[in-house]
């Protein structure tokens, strides 16, 4: 290994964005380019965006590659930019052998779960979803499998009970930062000593936007574990008068009993929604087309004479 370590790194995100920060920052290690997906339609008027890591490597003056599968010319590509070993976070894509082999000494993926549980694209979102009450981030050599690969490394990271998705994704970028630099350097001192998986796998595949949607026959638990993986993204919701209404964060709520599932009742200053066990408190929602709101809000500006159930 050189002085200091040439490293490709793997990304598109926002979630990578932090860990290539913390890369750039290393003394011991030298960022010689980025892989990110090729620019995406974003918005309603889906304009050709580039990926976050993309945008972040154009402010760090990287080189950037943009490619959504391999080609012939994208290992010739890998292999020009001089680097001996990647990193992945979020990358996007499964990588074949021939961009597996164009480094001297592999790629290494930062991936948020404890190994083998929860491999996928949506590791953190599907373990809150399950309600998993231990989170983690494990480093591992990168292979052909969807996260199959040897462990290099591993960190733990308990759930708290105003968790979602984003905070957890957030905390995990940052400490599994850490994490990915001392792990790329000790595979490429030769001081990492990877092991094999072990234990029973679970997969996180992509959620799509009606995975995001509430089931209020569910139990009131099941329904925050549910609406606590999808924040922020994809984004819980339910159905609303034929229209999509988002909802934030609901806390279980033993106390308030006889509401059918789905049905919406304001009570002593708070709004509850009927499930099937006990009711959830509602925090703040969004109506279609309108900003979110404080729920106790909109719940006052409906019509008292009409019963409010979600569907």
């Amino acid at each position: 290994m050189t002085e200091r370590l040439k490293v490709l790194y793997a990304g598109t995100p926002a979630t990578a964005v932090i860990p290539l920060d913390a890369l750039v920052d290393r003394d011991d290690v030298d960022v010689v380019a980025v892989l990110t997906r090729e620019d995406a339609p974003v918005g309603r008027k889906k304009v050709l965006t580039p990926s976050p890591v993309a945008q972040r490597a154009e402010e760090l003056n990287i080189p950037t590659l943009k490619a959504n599968r391999a080609t012939a010319e994208l290992v010739d590509q890998l292999r020009a930019t001089g680097a001996e070993i990647a990193a992945v976070v979020a990358y996007g894509a499964l990588l074949p052998r021939p961009v597996l082999d164009a480094f001297e000494h592999g790629w290494i993926n930062l991936h948020f779960s404890l190994l083998p549980q929860w491999r996928g694209a949506a590791p953190v979102q599907r373990a809150l979803m399950a309600g998993d009450t231990m989170m983690g981030a494990t480093t591992f050599l990168l292979d052909e499998g969807m996260d199959t690969g040897a462990v290099v490394g591993t960190l733990t990271d308990p759930v708290r009970n105003d968790d979602t998705a984003g905070s957890v994704l957030e905390r995990l970028s940052h400490s599994g930062s850490s994490l990915l630099a001392d792990s790329l350097v000790a595979v490429a001192t030769g001081r990492a000593k990877p092991v094999p998986q072990e234990g029973e796998a679970s997969t996180a595949p992509k959620l799509t936007g009606a995975q995001a949607r509430i089931d209020w026959n569910h139990p009131a638990v099941a329904i925050s574990h549910h609406v606590r993986g999808v924040t922020p993204e994809p984004g819980a919701w339910t159905d609303y008068n034929g229209q999509r209404m988002k909802i934030d964060r609901v806390i279980p709520t033993p106390e308030v009993t006889g509401l059918a599932p789905g049905q919406v009742e304001l009570r002593d200053g708070a709004v509850y929604a009927g499930t099937g066990s006990y009711a959830v408190e509602l925090t703040r929602v969004q109506p279609s087309g309108k900003k979110p709101m404080a729920a106790l809000d909109w719940a006052r500006g409906q019509q008292r004479s009409e019963q409010v159930v979600f569907g």
